[in-house]
């Protein structure tokens, strides 16, 4: 089905009303979650396909993104289906337990700790159970063979548990409900809130004609950057006709192929859970971990509970986001970059300066040079990173052209 409306036509509209630009994507207010994923290590490949395409009223881009602001839904209930295809090498699940490993040794050792069992999400297939009721009560559950990852948010209380190693993990922070998203984390909201922090004049945004989503009608908002030099091809968000709530999320590269990130439910229900649902008590023989950081300092807390915003990691400033913590961004719009100093001279070392494991690490990146000096790249689908000899790290959704561009340009 054709577009309901170009670009052009989104453009025209804010021309003429001049407090549209108020209203706009990029100024679209993002509420936090009781945990991320840190998406300079995932991606999610199409879970669900359309069934048709439903006979809805036309809307302009302008009013489904505002649809999506307004709606207020506070209770849900559902499936979410995320697959991973990021062009990692096979490494036998090692990148998924050297993630782990790295979360879990800046925690406190629980496997039941959101900062480590959250990394699974970076490859495979995966099913999450979700539930809300209200901003102060969410639960996730990640399926797996004969076993489940809970984490539930209840009021002040934080609680994960891992059912394979029996361990629970416990956060306590007297006003984390102030900061919860009635949105359980993981789902196509949040991949959505990020993606539209990134529409500004650099983008195209468009209605790309309708869908059937876990049984319901929606509108399909595609958006597309202008810029040549990013990785990123175009994101499709389905949005629920009826709450204006994101019920799937497309990312697919420039590259082509599969897409790169995608999040849909497979069931829904937006009537409000059993209380029950939110219950947790340790079983009996557990071992519970307490988040002692939690108590100590409130802001960091969060934002280790929440793992990070959902699409940090591309440049660390989600997508064509502004830079955060202590980052410098370089650019603009799709094709920011953001740099740091590591403070770490020699670069990544390869070849015989490296043994075996350097090796290893100079056939996943390559070689490059330019004015900045010599570095390696180091490349997925979606994010590129350019570690240079002096100990600079460039980073963006940008191709390895840009960042050399951006590096001899930092220099």
């Amino acid at each position: 089905m054709a577009p309901y409306e170009s670009d052009d036509a989104v453009g025209a509209a804010r021309d003429e009303d001049p407090r549209s630009g108020r209203r706009k994507a990029a100024r679209y207010a993002v509420p936090v979650a009781v945990v991320g994923v840190a998406a300079a290590t995932i991606g999610l490949v199409p879970a669900l396909a359309s069934s048709g395409d439903p006979d809805l009223p036309k809307i302009t881009a302008q009013q489904l993104i505002e649809k999506m602001a307004k709606s207020d839904v506070q209770q849900l209930s559902g499936t979410v289906k995320i697959s991973t295809d990021l062009g990692l090498p096979d490494l036998g699940g090692l990148e998924s337990g050297m993630l782990s490993g790295a979360a879990q040794g800046s925690g406190d050792g629980s496997s039941a700790d959101p900062r480590a069992k959250l990394t699974e999400l970076v490859s495979g297939t995966h099913t999450l159970r979700v539930a809300a009721d209200g901003p102060d009560r969410q639960k996730v559950s990640l399926l797996e063979s004969g076993a489940e990852y809970s984490l539930i948010h209840d009021g002040k209380d934080v609680w994960g548990y891992d059912s394979k190693s029996n361990e629970v993990y416990h956060s306590t922070a007297a006003d984390s409900g102030r900061h919860r998203a009635a949105e359980p984390p993981a789902t196509p909201k949040n991949f959505a809130d990020e993606a539209l922090k990134a529409v500004d004049d650099t983008t195209s945004v468009t209605v790309d004609g309708t869908a059937h989503v876990a049984g319901r009608d929606a509108y399909k908002l595609l958006i597309q950057p202008r810029q040549s030099g990013t990785t990123v091809g175009a994101i499709s968000i389905a949005v629920d006709a009826k709450t204006g709530v994101p019920l799937k999320f497309t990312l697919t590269p420039k590259s082509g192929g599969a897409a790169v990130v995608d999040a849909g439910y497979t069931q829904v229900s937006f009537s409000r859970p059993a209380a029950s649902t939110f219950d947790f008590t340790p079983p009996k023989g557990a071992k519970v971990t307490e988040d002692k950081d939690a108590a100590k300092a409130p802001e960091h807390s969060r934002e280790r509970e929440h793992g990070g915003d959902v699409t940090k990691g591309l440049g660390g400033k989600g997508l064509g986001g502004k830079g955060t913590g202590g980052l410098n961004v370089l650019g603009e719009g799709w094709t920011s970059v953001a740099t740091f100093d590591t403070g770490t001279k020699g670069g990544v070392p390869t070849g015989s300066q490296g043994g075996d494991i350097g090796g290893f690490l100079g056939s996943l990146g390559d070689q490059v040079s330019g004015k900045f000096g010599k570095g390696t790249v180091f490349s997925t689908r979606l994010v590129n990173a350019l570690v240079t000899d002096d100990g600079k790290v460039y980073a963006g959704a940008v191709t390895k052209d840009a960042l050399v561009k951006a590096a001899d340009a930092g220099k």
